[in-house]
């Protein structure tokens, strides 16, 4: 765990120092370079690795820079995805995780607060690309002027499908429900369009819905589709996405899996396409285990493991009946997604064989990757020519899973016995208590806190009922609460005279999905026996 500290800070502060406010560092020249917009990128991905290292200092001072010195009103192209995951997941989970952190949050939070503010524009400046026939979004977006007039309207199905974790939260937390709406119309529409045997392709026509690219497999181009279907079930506890991928999951099996291993098919047939393994499908054992399925995660883990073992790292494309690389494919820009598999079949299991994994990647990363500046990208795991990237995921993502697999005690392991409570406009709230959903760039989500903003303004018009009429009626007498429903929904108060409130109609009563508990209404938490009571006593 120190060592991988020691990495963390190695290459984090040679980024402040040779590349800030560029997005990425280079670590072979010692310089800086935007890539995805012009964010300071790996600052805003790192932020909340700081917190997880427990250095609240430097997270508080971070949020200052941020704050002062990001700007999304620019003309650039950027990549609806990426900056969803990094930009809009880094600013959410940096929110979500600033008053642990120490910093001062502002009245209201955590429905409210500069870093929501900043992931809210982000996000809007993204609308924009979902505004097609089929729902489905562009690839691209400019950030000032919305999408380019002949904008390719092809897009992969991960570039698609990846969105309901941050969208969904942000709807939660802002109340408005725009994000939401988009994210699950661009899931439905994939589902919509998947083949008779159950597949999936690789890249879509958003304006047609015709398949482009009919790989079916669950790496590159598709990946994180299957994984948000799973978190996003966990995250809203929605039935729906988890039998959605319930469903996918069959297929994948029934067409694509071999001996433990993922091949590549075509879609409308099931006939293999591609013998390979990708290095971005090392995410899956990961995945299944957070279905329970742990039994096929670790079989498909060791065969992924070995390859590592060959190469001292996973060739973005290894040929499994040759068992070697793929000619142009042969190089490893620090993935996370084996170790971040290693960490969550390490909490399922408790296996030695999972640190073992963790420790060849710090041995590996260390010796290869290593340089004065920072950790370079392999270009070729064959004779470790490297070049001269360092991707922001490597201290979003590889370096936080690495630490969180050698440090079984960290906050985000959290199993509930510790928790905070803040009061919220709208009530008690309970934070902090664990179960926190990574998006696909290692952000990790409080799913608490979805609960404490309502997603629509509902709970908030009764509260200014409630308050409203607190004021007119305090000169009068007490007025009393209808009994309360059977979902524990209270209906809005009546003043003495009878009259109708207009948030009544607003406060309607709705049936509770059987995994969530039903919410009671804020005026009837108010409540003792039935009655308010509203003199001085």
């Amino acid at each position: 765990r120190e060592r991988v500290r020691a990495m963390f800070y190695h290459a984090y502060e040679h980024y402040l120092e040779s590349a800030f406010p560029y997005d990425e560092l280079r670590p072979l020249t010692c310089d800086g370079q935007d890539t995805w917009g012009s964010f300071s990128l790996t600052l805003i991905d790192a932020l909340d690795t700081l917190l997880i290292l427990g250095n609240v200092s430097e997270f508080q001072r971070v949020v200052n820079v941020l704050q002062e010195g990001v700007d999304f009103d620019i003309d650039v192209n950027a990549s609806v995805f990426e900056t969803n995951i990094r930009v809009v997941g880094g600013l959410l989970s940096a929110h979500l995780l600033s008053r642990k952190a120490g910093v001062e949050v502002e009245a209201g939070w955590p429905c409210s607060g500069p870093l929501l503010r900043m992931a809210e524009e982000a996000a809007r400046k993204l609308l924009p690309a979902f505004q097609t026939p089929t729902g489905m979004p562009y690839g691209t977006v400019n950030l000032l002027h919305g999408v380019n007039p002949g904008e390719t309207p092809v897009t992969c199905t991960a570039g698609i499908g990846t969105f309901i974790v941050e969208f969904a939260t942000l709807s939660h937390l802002t109340g408005d429900p725009v994000f939401e709406d988009v994210a699950r119309k661009a899931l439905k529409a994939l589902w919509k369009n998947r083949s008779d045997i159950g597949l999936v392709g690789n890249h879509i026509d958003v304006i047609t819905a015709k398949w482009v690219a009919q790989d079916a497999g669950i790496g590159a181009g598709v990946d994180s589709y299957f994984e948000y279907l799973v978190k996003g079930a966990i995250l809203l506890q929605d039935k729906e996405l988890m039998s959605m991928f319930l469903e996918y999951n069959k297929a994948i099996k029934n067409y694509t899996k071999f001996d433990d291993w993922y091949l590549w098919v075509q879609m409308y047939k099931g006939t293999v396409s591609m013998p390979v393994f990708q290095s971005l499908e090392a995410y899956w054992p990961g995945l299944q285990s957070l279905i329970g399925d742990v039994d096929n995660a670790m079989r498909t883990f060791l065969n992924y493991y070995t390859v590592w073992k060959q190469f001292g790292g996973l060739p973005e494309f290894y040929n499994i009946p040759q068992g070697y690389t793929v000619d142009k494919r042969e190089g490893y820009p620090l993935r996370p997604e084996l170790i971040e598999s290693a960490m969550y079949l390490y909490r399922a299991t408790r296996d030695p064989t999972l640190l073992e994994l963790g420790r060849d990647a710090v041995e590996s990363i260390e010796k290869i990757s290593k340089v004065d500046c920072g950790f370079a990208t392999i270009k070729d795991l064959r004779d470790h020519r490297l070049d001269n990237r360092m991707e922001s995921f490597f201290l979003a993502e590889t370096i936080k899973y690495l630490y969180l697999l050698f440090d079984p005690d960290n906050f985000i392991h959290n199993d509930g016995s510790d928790f905070d409570v803040v009061i919220t406009p709208y009530g008690e709230c309970v934070l902090n208590a664990g179960g926190y959903i990574f998006n696909t760039e290692a952000h990790p989500i409080d799913p608490a806190a979805l609960h404490c903003c309502r997603k629509c303004k509902e709970e908030q018009w009764e509260v200014e009922d409630l308050m409203r009429e607190f004021y007119s009626l305090k000169k009068t007498k007490k007025f009393t609460l209808k009994r309360q429903s059977e979902h524990g929904e209270g209906e809005s108060a009546k003043d003495s005279e009878g009259a109708e409130k207009d948030g009544e109609k607003r406060n309607s009563k709705s049936s509770h999905s059987l995994l969530s508990c039903p919410s009671q209404s804020f005026n009837s938490k108010l409540a003792v026996l039935g009655q308010v009571f509203l003199d001085n006593s």
